[in-house]
């Protein structure tokens, strides 16, 4: 069965000329997204981008997933697979089957063809086409291919058009001519060619008349006039020249070459370049992509990347490995756009430059700035050349430097982003990230010898580690060591071993290869303010920084701070890995601590304190949504500092993602309260991250929360919170088999509570001690603190404290054998849960059931109790009890003699249990699955 999928107009699909139905316009998109790469792997992250832009929903993946099942299922019938890779999605099918790249494929043998084969294959490129490439799809990825397919669909046409009229078809023509240059007033080849088709009908006042408009409208519009081509048309037409009256055998111009010497500008290349494989790859596919298309815009590829990082190497590398791509020439230009040691080259200067090595004469050459421009372009206009602008300060000094010519291909360096180039003339970025550890190893050994590297390998790490994969530093190194080579890698290492010296240790002296001095180049062309919230991020803690954290950090709104931080991000001197998240390279960083330190030191001190009382005041709503409001001995918060905007969270599963993607900066902002001697939040932020860390069993973490918060209770004088983190630790350290340790936080707890005469501290207290016990093996001792913590919640009045302080007696009970007194304690406790607490606070009183009825041999009730107690666990992210709920429902399942049922969830508790390092609990689930 014959399937064809068109794209240059609505997205369909036919087998054997008849339409198929597949599906709705999200779904087609999702068709049209594989379809634009056929053949290749297309990651879930592009799909996405390419599906929704910058903002997919929460869901996408089961959104996508839903998509591909059901195009798969209708394209399988017809023969067409979407097959699955690491990652990703490939739709596999013959190119001439789809009507976008068999435009391609017919521009492209176009272009080989003599004028009559080639204006045929053109004419029947451009039959395919239905309307505006992917219909009414609206999404950035979709919106910049329309417009590219756009240019390549008229520039096929413009081909068109000089193939008839080399074929002497200037009637047959005419009319299309003039609809078009209506449409496109200032294309100069469109108004060529209307001028020459013109004047071939005997219409020379017309021809004359359409240059004098169309130089009107490009000074008017651009400030500029046509270029050489259509000037010396206009003269030619002037002069009454009777070459244009008839095609010549072998024209393909508009008027007679000048001379041009062919410049070799480009830099010596990189002696010692290492890895960059996947960038130089991508480099010559865009070039060859940009080919096939019939080379209808400059090729503008844009490397950009923090200073060091390689861009220049790049560039240069690849220039030189593809000198045959580009008969006519290089010319390549240093912009100094962030030289520390000079100021950015003017335009004038780089544009007359190129003029002298065009071989323009100085006395030929215009006074007026964009005259020169113009002749440079009108040089270049039909010419194979590469022009490379290294470190551009922006895109307003990349533009006056383009060629207008589709034959030329433009490699720009620069710190920007150049987010306007590539919007406005379709440039490619390709962000250069610092090496890989493999690459910075290898630039190492290509620097100093494998010789010397493995001699001293615990040296060569350090190195390594603290060079954080950016080529320069690596470079400074290599070059401080080869320069003294009795020196040991060791003595260097120790140099970078301190973060407060390694910029030190990575200064040569000389401007242009000293990293602080390549970062201050990039600060300098900062902001006032963007350059102030750089210094701040360099002192904030934690691995990155979200925007409202940024927002409080800076005391600023969050959209005033996007801006400051785009910014940043343009300059490469922090990136964005994730929606809404920034971080930076590890020496960048340094630099900006440097940068922040500098300043006045109030400033950062009251940024920091809106930090850490950012991080503390939204972990406690978190908190309160997750736990509810049941948590003991919630403390008091202090109101936050001026200028500090907590995150307000809708409800517990957005708090639970708050966490998860905060964790390590609220870990980090601990550490810096208590670096600071601000007591009080310290201990504060252990007790927002209970809920969290219990549910997630991060013990480790809440051990060393809880360490920090006991060493600032102590040196803050107060016994409340002193109790509170000794109880705390006491949980902690029985979670991770520390029992001797466990009890004695617990004793000194208790100690305190029943010195300040604090019942409820006493009876949580009982209640840890009862479950500590029961961990050691003590059964009986555990039932007496549990009985000891029930009644004293009983005099409390609080009903869910009590209600699973009867759980915890039932369980014990269960634990000694004693089934009846169990089972009655743990139905008062759900009864008084579903009473009085919201849904889910009985699921540790269900498995407590499902355990009872398990064991007198009740399996089918038990594993309904315990199906209840697995959602519920679930429902609330609770991993811990998750897994111990998932092997008692494996035992039920053993009992009732469903074995793979079993082994399904033994396997899915195990899992569990190695996540949260529980060695015994994963050991005896592992001996149920291997058997006797």
């Amino acid at each position: 069965m014959a399937v064809t999928f068109g794209l240059l107009g609505g997205i369909e699909v036919w087998a054997d000329g008849r339409p198929m139905d597949v599906g709705h316009v999200r779904q087609r998109s999702v068709l049209a997204a594989l379809l634009a790469d056929a053949n290749r792997s297309v990651s879930v992250d592009q799909l996405a981008d390419r599906i929704w832009g910058e903002r997919p929903p929460e869901r996408f993946r089961t959104a996508l997933y839903s998509y591909l099942s059901r195009l798969r299922a209708v394209l399988t019938a017809v023969g067409v697979e979407i097959g699955k890779e690491a990652g990703g999605y490939v739709l596999v099918a013959e190119k001439a089957a789809i009507d976008l790249h068999r435009f391609r494929e017919l521009v492209a043998e176009a272009r080989g063809a003599a004028d009559e084969g080639a204006e045929a294959l053109l004419e029947q490129a451009l039959g395919l086409w239905r309307g505006d490439a992917f219909g009414a799809i609206d999404t950035p990825w979709f919106n910049a291919l329309r417009d590219a397919l756009a240019q390549e669909r008229f520039a096929a046409e413009l081909d068109r058009n000089d193939a008839g009229l080399r074929r002497g078809r200037h009637g047959e023509l005419l009319a299309g001519l003039f609809t078009r240059a209506g449409e496109r007033p200032l294309d100069e080849r469109l108004a060529g060619q209307l001028m020459l088709a013109l004047y071939r009908c005997g219409r020379q006042a017309e021809a004359l008349e359409h240059y004098r408009r169309t130089r009107q409208l490009l000074v008017a519009e651009l400030g500029i006039g046509p270029g050489r081509a259509v000037d010396q048309l206009h003269q030619r037409i002037l002069e009454g020249d009777p070459a244009l009256a008839e095609p010549p055998a072998g024209d393909t111009s508009l008027g007679p070459e000048a001379h041009i010497p062919v410049p070799r500008q480009l830099p010596a290349p990189p002696p010692a370049f290492t890895g960059r494989a996947r960038e130089l790859l991508r480099l010559s596919e865009v070039c060859d992509v940009r080919a096939e298309a019939g080379g209808e815009t400059v090729v503008i590829s844009a490397i950009g990347g923090i200073g060091g990082v390689g861009k220049t190497w790049l560039a240069v590398r690849w220039a030189h490995e593809n000198t045959a791509r580009f008969p006519d020439g290089q010319l390549y230009v240093n912009l100094r756009g962030f030289d520390p040691s000079a100021e950015p080259v003017p335009t004038a200067v780089a544009v007359r430059g190129f003029l002298d090595a065009l071989g323009v004469a100085p006395d030929s050459i215009p006074v007026d700035l964009d005259a020169q421009t113009a002749l440079y372009r009108s040089l270049l206009a039909g010419r194979r050349v590469l022009v490379v602008l290294d470190d551009a300060r922006d895109a307003g000094q990349v533009r006056p430097l383009l060629p207008g010519s589709p034959s030329c291909t433009v490699l720009v360096t620069s710190r920007s982003r150049l987010t306007s180039l590539v919007t406005t003339h379709g440039a490619l970025p390709l962000p250069l990230d610092v090496f890989g550890a493999a690459e910075a190893r290898e630039l190492l050994v290509r620097h100093l010898g494998a010789a010397r590297v493995e001699a001293e390998p615990d040296a060569a790490d350090v190195l390594l580690e603290h060079c954080a994969g950016l080529p320069l530093a690596l470079g400074i190194v290599a070059a401080r060591a080869a320069t003294h080579p009795d020196l040991p890698l060791a003595a260097l290492a120790e140099e970078l071993r301190e973060a407060a010296t390694r910029l030190d240790a990575l200064d040569t002296g000389d401007l242009t290869a000293n990293l602080r001095a390549v970062f201050a180049a990039s600060h300098r062309a900062l902001s006032a303010p963007a350059a102030e919230l750089f210094g701040l991020l360099g002192l904030a803690p934690g691995p990155d920084i979200g925007l409202p954290a940024a927002a409080s950090l800076a005391g600023l709104d969050a959209p005033r701070t996007r801006v400051l931080l785009g910014e940043l991000e343009a300059a490469h001197l922090v990136q964005r890995h994730a929606p809404a998240r920034y971080r930076m390279h590890d020496l960048v960083r340094l630099y900006a601590a440097e940068r922040g330190q500098a300043d006045e030191r109030g400033r950062g001190r009251d940024a920091l304190r809106r930090l850490v009382d950012f991080y503390l005041h939204t972990a406690f709503a978190a908190n309160s949504l997750v736990d509810g409001p049941n948590t003991p001995f919630r403390p008091e918060l202090d109101p936050p500092a001026p200028g500090c905007v907590p995150v307000r969270l809708e409800d517990p599963a957005a708090a639970l993602d708050w966490f998860d993607a905060e964790h390590a900066c609220v870990l980090a902002a601990q550490r810096l309260a208590l670096k600071q001697e601000r007591h009080t939040p310290v201990w504060q932020l252990a007790w927002t991250l209970i809920s969290y860390h219990w549910r997630g069993a991060h013990f480790r973490d809440h051990l060393r929360v809880w360490r920090a918060g006991l060493t600032a209770a102590e040196r803050q004088g107060h016994p409340p919170a002193r109790a509170l983190a000794h109880w705390r630790l006491g949980q902690a350290a029985s979670h991770l088999g520390q029992g001797a340790e466990a009890l004695d936080h617990l004793g000194r707890a208790l100690a305190v509570y029943e010195e300040a005469g604090d019942v409820p501290g006493q009876a949580h207290t009982h209640r840890t001690l009862g479950w500590v016990w029961e961990q050691q093996g003590d059964k009986e001792a555990a039932l007496t603190h549990a009985g000891q913590a029930l009644r004293l919640y009983e005099g409390l009045g609080n009903p869910v404290w009590q209600a699973g302080q009867l759980n915890a007696v039932g369980w014990c009970h269960a634990q000694l054998g004693r089934f009846e007194e169990a089972r009655d304690h743990c139905e008062r406790a759900l009864a008084l849960f579903r009473a009085e607490a919201g849904r889910g606070a009985e699921a540790s009183t269900l498995d407590s059931l499902g355990y009872i009825a398990h064991r007198t041999g009740r399996h089918d009730r038990a594993l309904v109790h315990y199906s209840e107690a697995l959602e519920l666990f679930q429902e609330a992210g609770n991993a811990y009890d998750e897994a111990d709920t998932l092997a008692h429902i494996a035992d039920a399942q053993q009992a009732l003699g469903r074995p793979e049922e079993a082994r399904e969830n033994r396997l899915r508790a195990l899992a569990l249990f190695r996540a949260q390092r529980r060695a015994a609990q994963a050991r005896h689930v592992q001996e149920q699955l291997d058997g006797p």
